[in-house]
C-alpha cells in the first residue's frame, strides 16, 4: 500500500482556514478577483475601457484634423455647406408649396428662383454703388484728411507730450517705428480676375445642391425616418429633423426681417442727411448685421469712412456711424430679444467660439454661416447626447442627454440621476 502524499503548504493553509471558519461559524474570506478589462454596464451590457479609450482618442484626432481639412478643401466644403444651410432655411417654403399641390421639382425650382432673385437684388443694390465709392476713394483722400485734421492735430500734440515725458526718464531718444503705407488697389478688376471663374463654378455648384436637396427633401426625410429599426428611433429622428428645420428657418427668417428693417431705418436717416447712395449703406448694414458683435463694428467704421468722404464738417461726417450704432443698440437690446425670445437663445461664448472657428476656416463667408451652423450642430447634439468626458473618466457614462423633468438621461449608465 503506497504512502499518502503529504499535503503542500498551500493546501495545508486552506485546510486550516476552513477549519477555523467552521469553528467560528463564518465564511472564509474570498480571494480578490483578477482585474477585468471590461466593466459591467448593467442589463447584460459591458463596456471595454480600452476600446472606449481608443475611440475617444480617434474622435479627438478627427476633431483636431477636421478644421484643417475644411480649410484646405474650402472650394468644395464652403459652397456645399452654404447650400445646405440655405436649403434648410427654404424647407418651410417648399413644404407650403407642396401642401398646395405643387410638384416637388417645380416647388424646388420656385424656391431657388425666389432665393436667386432676392440675392441678386440685394447684391446689385450693394455691389454696384460700392464699386463707385471705392473708385472715388483716392480722390477723396484730401477731404478725409481735412475732416480728420482736428483729430490728427490732437493726436500729434498728445504724441509730442508723451515723447517729451518719456525723454525725462530715458537717456536716449525714442525711436519711432517706420510705417510703410501699403499701396492702394488699382481696381477691383485685378482682385476678381483670378477668382471670378472659380467663384462662378462654386455658385453654380451651390445652386444645384440647393435644387436637388429641396427636390428630394420629402424622400430623404421619409427614408431617414423609416430606416430606423425601432419606433422610438424613428420618432427621435423625425423630431431632430423637424427641430433643425424649425430652428434654422426661424432664426434666418427672423434675423433677415430684423436686419432689413434696420437697414431701411439707417438708409432713411442717411437720406434725410443727404448722404449719397443711402440704400447701399442700408444694405451693407443689413448684411454685416448677420455677423454678431463684429459685423456692426465693421459697418460703423465703413459708415464713418463714407461720412468723411461725403461731408466737410467732422460732426456731420461721424453722424452716420453714430446713427447706425444707436439703431443697432436699440435692435440688439430691445427688438431682437422681444421677437426671437428665449427659444433661440444661444450662449455668447458659443457664438464667439463659432465666429472665431468658422471665420478662421472660411473667412467672412464662414462668419456669416457661424450662427446657423451653431444652431444646427447644437440641435443635433442636444438630441443625440453630449459627450460626457467626466463621466467617461470617473463613471460609466459616455453620453448625457437633455434634462427631462429635473433629471438627466444618461446613456450607457445605470445611474439615471443628474
Amino acid at each position: 500500500m503506497a504512502d499518502k502524499a503529504e499535503p503542500t503548504g498551500e493546501l495545508r493553509a486552506e485546510g486550516l482556514a476552513a477549519a477555523a471558519a467552521a469553528a467560528t461559524g463564518t465564511a472564509p474570506p474570498a480571494e480578490p478577483a483578477a482585474p477585468e478589462i471590461t466593466e459591467n454596464m448593467g442589463d447584460g451590457q459591458r463596456r471595454d475601457r480600452l476600446m472606449a479609450s481608443l475611440t475617444l482618442m480617434a474622435g479627438i484626432g478627427l476633431l483636431l484634423a477636421l478644421p484643417f481639412a475644411l480649410r484646405a478643401g474650402s472650394e468644395f466644403f464652403l459652397p456645399l455647406t452654404a447650400a445646405i444651410v440655405i436649403a434648410i432655411a427654404l424647407v418651410p417654403l417648399l413644404e407650403w408649396l407642396e401642401r398646395h399641390r405643387v410638384p416637388a421639382g417645380l416647388a424646388a425650382f420656385t424656391c431657388v428662383l425666389i432665393f436667386l432673385t432676392a440675392a441678386n437684388v440685394a447684391l446689385a443694390s450693394i455691389v454696384v454703388p460700392a464699386w463707385a465709392w471705392v473708385r472715388e476713394l483716392p480722390d477723396k483722400v484730401d477731404d478725409i484728411q481735412h475732416n480728420l485734421a482736428p483729430l490728427i492735430d490732437f493726436y500729434s500734440s498728445l504724441e509730442q507730450w508723451v515723447n517729451k515725458t518719456l525723454r525725462n526718464f530715458a537717456s536716449g531718444p525714442i525711436q519711432q517705428p517706420a510705417q510703410q503705407a501699403a499701396p492702394p488697389p488699382t481696381s477691383l478688376i485685378d482682385l476678381f480676375t483670378t477668382s471670378a471663374p472659380s467663384a462662378l463654378i462654386e455658385m453654380f455648384f451651390a445652386i444645384l445642391v440647393i435644387y436637388f436637396f429641396l427636390s428630394g427633401w420629402t424622400r430623404l426625410r421619409r427614408r431617414a425616418i423609416t430606416s430606423r429599426s425601432s419606433f422610438g428611433g424613428a420618432m427621435a429622428t423625425a423630431r431632430v429633423i423637424q427641430d433643425v428645420v424649425d430652428d434654422t428657418s426661424a432664426y434666418l427668417g427672423t434675423i433677415t426681417l430684423i436686419n432689413l428693417t434696420l437697414g431701411l431705418i439707417v438708409a432713411g436717416a442717411l437720406w434725410l442727411m443727404g448722404m449719397p447712395t443711402p440704400l447701399m449703406w442700408g444694405g451693407l448694414v443689413a448684411l454685416l448685421n448677420y455677423i454678431p458683435y463684429f459685423g456692426p463694428v465693421m459697418a460703423a467704421i465703413l459708415l464713418a469712412l463714407g461720412g468723411l468722404m461725403s461731408f466737410d464738417e467732422l460732426g456731420w461726417a461721424l453722424a452716420p456711424a453714430v446713427i447706425m450704432i444707436g439703431a443697432h443698440l436699440l435692435e440688439a437690446n430691445l427688438v431682437t430679444p422681444l421677437i426671437v425670445g428665449h427659444r433661440l437663445t444661444i450662449s455668447p461664448i458659443m457664438i464667439l467660439i463659432s465666429l472665431s472657428f468658422w471665420g478662421w476656416v472660411w473667412g467672412t463667408t464662414g462668419a456669416l454661416l457661424a450662427v446657423p451652423l451653431l444652431i444646427i450642430i447644437q440641435t443635433v447634439v442636444n438630441a443625440a447626447g453630449k459627450p460626457d468626458i467626466a463621466g467617461f473618466l470617473f463613471e460609466h457614462g459616455t453620453l448625457v442627454g437633455e434634462r427631462e423633468g429635473g433629471r438627466f438621461r444618461r446613456f450607457g449608465s445605470r445611474d439615471q440621476s443628474g
